[in-house]
């Protein structure tokens, strides 16, 4: 008997003629949401397909929504002009939901990634049931869902951005929130459904919120090639995702990322999570308005008065925020040596605060990072960009499902 014998590979059905459509659906789709706007002539050039084929293509985008035709475009070579061809501004669209400590954010976005709608409300969630701060989303999401309709945008699915470990539509673990294995799709597809009787099931996913921040900065922010940078996002937590050349480093279980509950002091203040002395504990939104002398449940208008009295030299309110730039850089400087990224970026109320923050972490990065590659100015510590926040980039991520495979949700838009 042959011991040695490797049993044969299983490579799957031949890919018929349908699925080769349904690629070659997405493929054109996608290249005119790259370039912005293109001809079927030049489609035909970059993906590779006949123009015949590339033209009954088209046409089928056009009559399920998906694109849409504006004016002529001259090449100045013989030949009729091309039709230019456009992502649709309406039909098919994402709708983003980000679920935070403090604030619900809501934005719909449309094919080419534009975000068309968004309402935000902050609330203090902190306290309340589970289900209760879902459905309060999922009310901000139906008056969105409004005004989407109004410019006769039709949404597809909903992504939640949830703070805490996420899986499987469950947050496992939000300390800020005090959310234990919380169903949280179920809980917000429900409250949705009771409010829009007669609509019809809206998809509903969920992610990290840091994840999707940070995917949103990959996709709008322009960081550009090669697109490997590690993100922060400081809130009453401090949230974190590595993306590695273009991809979102998820973790063996998905919960990757959770930069904010690193210690920096075992004997620090107690955390939460139930640890003393995690970075969140120094950089978070709450410990840096404690340190200045301020409320630290003030949320948002207690971040702009301290960016304002930083503004003015206040000299508590400089070094609490020099205090936490030290120990966001120590923990950086950290991840920078283990994973290499070309970038970190900080967002959330870091971006406000980046003026003032930036020279302690940068500090902190020259003298910690062994490469030699974090030198003070060398702008690899950066801010966020304006255009990427965690509600955008759920919607962001249904829509690059549609862009996936546009022939499966033709029903649903």
């Amino acid at each position: 008997m042959d011991t040695n014998h490797t049993p044969p590979v299983s490579l799957g059905a031949k890919a018929g003629k349908e699925t080769v459509r349904r690629h070659n659906l997405s493929l054109v789709l996608r290249a005119v949401r790259d370039e912005g706007e293109a001809t079927r002539a030049g489609i035909a050039s970059r993906v590779g397909l006949t123009r015949a084929a590339v033209s009954s293509l088209v046409e089928q985008l056009i009559g399920s929504g998906f694109l849409s035709e504006s004016g002529k475009t001259f090449s100045g070579q013989a030949g009729r002009p091309g039709t230019v061809l456009k992502m649709a501004r309406t039909g098919p669209a994402g709708i983003g939901v980000e679920i935070n400590i403090d604030y619900v954010s809501v934005c719909v976005v449309d094919l080419s990634g534009t975000d068309r709608v968004r309402l935000t409300e902050h609330i203090d969630n902190r306290g309340a049931p589970p289900a209760e701060v879902l459905a309060r989303g999922a009310r901000i999401a139906a008056r969105t869902l409004e005004s989407a309709a109004e410019q006769d945008l039709a949404p597809v699915g909903a992504e939640l951005a949830l703070p805490g470990l996420v899986s499987a539509g469950t947050v496992r673990q939000a300390p800020n929130l005090g959310w234990n294995r919380v169903p949280a799709e179920e809980h917000f597809a429900r409250a949705l459904a009771r409010l829009r009787p007669g609509a019809g099931p809206l998809p509903v996913s969920s992610e990290n919120e840091a994840n999707l921040a940070a995917l949103a900065e990959l996709w709008f922010g322009g960081l550009g090639s090669p697109r490997t940078f590690l993100y922060l996002t400081g809130e009453i937590g401090v949230g974190g995702a590595l993306v590695i050349d273009g991809e979102l480093l998820r973790g063996a279980h998905g919960f990757a990322g959770e930069i904010g509950h690193v210690v920096v002091d075992p004997d620090g203040p107690l955390c939460r999570c139930g640890a003393r002395g995690c970075l969140e504990q120094y950089a978070g939104q709450s410990a840096l308005l404690r340190a200045a002398g301020m409320d630290p449940d003030a949320g948002v208008p207690g971040v702009t008065e301290l960016a304002r009295r930083a503004r003015g030299g206040d000299a508590t309110a400089l070094e609490a925020v020099g205090r936490a730039g030290r120990m966001l850089g120590r923990v950086v400087s950290g991840a920078v040596n283990l994973f290499d990224p070309d970038a970190v970026v900080l967002g959330g109320i870091y971006r406000t605060l980046m003026p003032w923050l930036s020279p302690s972490v940068d500090r902190e990065l020259t003298a910690r990072v062994v490469s030699g590659l974090w030198p003070a100015g060398s702008g690899r510590l950066r801010a966020s960009s304006s255009a990427g926040d965690a509600a955008r980039g759920a919607a962001a991520l249904v829509v690059r499902a549609v862009l996936a495979d546009p022939s499966a949700y033709v029903s649903r838009a």
